[in-house]
């Protein structure tokens, strides 16, 4: 099965986080195919980049080292899924999270997230 994983999803299975649930965790932890988007990367580096993020080392190498050592596959952001974004309802003002749905709804597969404001979209939603 492939799943798409959130960001703060990706943060919080890197960081040991209690909110993490056992389902997404288990997830992570097996031999399905989890794709991160580079949107949620670009994310991610304009918050470290602001100070809302510090993962008590350099950015890139943590985000590296955690891509690897987890063997996410990294999903690149296309044509298509960008189109889509403007097509989708504004039930998400967060243009990072828009196109983790278009990129879902493109790939057809389902989020693995916390944030229920994902199931306003045709999209499936795991946590």
């Amino acid at each position: 099965m492939k799943y798409l994983i959130d960001t703060h999803i990706f943060i919080w299975y890197a960081t040991g986080d209690n909110r993490l649930s056992l389902v997404a965790k288990e997830i992570i932890e097996s031999y399905n195919t989890r794709f991160f988007s580079l949107a949620s990367i670009w994310e991610m580096s304009i918050k470290s980049g602001i100070g809302k993020l510090d993962f008590q080392k350099p950015f890139e190498q943590f985000v590296r080292q955690q891509i690897s050592l987890n063997d996410f596959k990294l999903l690149n952001i296309s044509e298509e899924h960008l189109y889509l974004v403007e097509k989708l309802p504004q039930h998400h003002k967060d243009p990072f999270d828009r196109l983790l749905a278009a990129q879902c709804m493109v790939e057809n597969i389902p989020l693995v997230s916390a944030d229920s404001i994902f199931d306003s979209y045709p999209i499936q939603r795991i946590f």
